[in-house]
């Protein structure tokens, strides 16, 4: 969008944790990294050193964290990005943040926003990082039920070639859930009413089924489906995620972690870990409301960086140690491992 360019390439970039003994070895500088880690630096600061060249920047550089500092001391030793500061044009402030420093924020369910829950929600597209597979099936007149059908290549959000498409992934980026769904039905309805669809407005909450009856109108008549394929392909993104399971959990997972954000005020650690204890369940335990393993990995890695400075002390160790063991045992349960699990394990 307008305000937000994401560097896909570089995506598996992660500063490296720190051990017991303290700050990690990114606070000593390039040389004490690992090799692959170095190299992947060196990768940035020429992938970010060739992006200023194209937009003609000067930069002044700022880091918070361990590896930012180091990658903001090679950028500002790279004999190439000097020679470029010496001409170019434009002025900018660039500002590198450590990943790490914010986990709370990646892993957080407080964002009221569509496109986040649409990139969160739907399956990745193949080879992509930042774009999702859009079922298509239903523009066709192939019914199937059968969610992994593949004869239907699927749709995606990128459409640059489709000016209403942009605007609505604006409003998508930009506005609450609320007002971004309703922006897709005016899309819609203004793009059915161009077309001479026999389209009926209706006014209140915008409901999934609502949208995908405006969309069906498109169905038979190609010279339609073919001037806003890229619109009916980010509507029916909306429509997916609306109904997916993973949405309604979405809610339980922001009232959960405001709920431990209470609990955290009031108690300790110890006695946090032992509220979540019960709800870890194995495989055959669950039922579909029920959080699932890479859920409360991602509730831990919430609740950890949120807590602060953590008294550490016997009920500590023990109330660690019950989780530990929970977690374990719901995980070698698994019948189908995710991906996730897989290269955890």
């Amino acid at each position: 969008s307008a305000e937000l360019c994401l560097l896909p390439a570089l995506a598996a970039l992660l500063p490296p944790l720190p051990g017991p003994a303290g700050p990690g070895p990114a606070e000593a500088g390039l040389g004490a990294l690992p090799a692959e880690l170095r190299a992947t630096v060196r990768a940035q600061v020429s992938d970010l050193d060739s992006l200023f060249t194209a937009l003609g920047l000067r930069e002044e550089t700022f880091a918070v964290g361990a590896l930012s500092r180091v990658i903001a001391a090679e950028l500002a030793s790279y004999a190439p990005a000097r020679n470029r500061r010496r001409t170019a044009t434009n002025k900018a402030s660039v500002i590198f943040v450590d990943r790490t420093l914010d986990l709370a924020g990646a892993v957080g369910h407080h964002g009221d926003n569509l496109a986040e829950k649409i990139l969160d929600v739907l399956p990745k597209l193949p080879g992509h990082k930042t774009d999702v597979m859009v079922n298509m099936v239903e523009l066709t007149a192939l019914q199937t039920t059968d969610e992994t059908c593949s004869i239907i290549a699927p749709g995606c959000l990128a459409q640059p070639n489709d000016p209403a498409a942009k605007a609505l992934w604006e409003s998508f980026m930009n506005l609450k859930q609320k007002e971004a769904v309703m922006e897709a039905r005016r899309h819609l309805v203004e793009a059915a009413s161009r077309e001479n669809l026999p389209i009926k407005m209706s006014m209140g909450r915008v409901t999934p089924e609502q949208l995908s009856s405006y969309i069906q109108l498109f169905r038979n008549n190609l010279k339609a489906l073919e001037n806003h394929c890229g619109l009916l392909q980010l509507v029916l993104a909306t429509v997916q995620t609306l109904k997916h399971p993973q949405t309604s959990k979405w809610d339980n997972f922001l009232a959960f972690e405001r709920l431990l954000l209470q609990t955290i005020g009031e108690s300790e650690m110890p006695s946090v870990l032992n509220q979540l204890l019960p709800m870890i369940k194995s495989y055959n335990e669950r039922t579909k409301d029920d959080y699932a393993c890479e859920d409360f990995l991602i509730l831990l890695i919430y609740i950890y960086s949120v807590v602060g400075e953590i008294k550490c002390g016997k009920e500590l160790d023990t109330a660690e140690e019950e989780v530990k063991k929970a977690l374990v045992k719901a995980i070698c349960d698994e019948p189908e491992p995710s991906p996730l699990l897989q290269k955890i394990t």
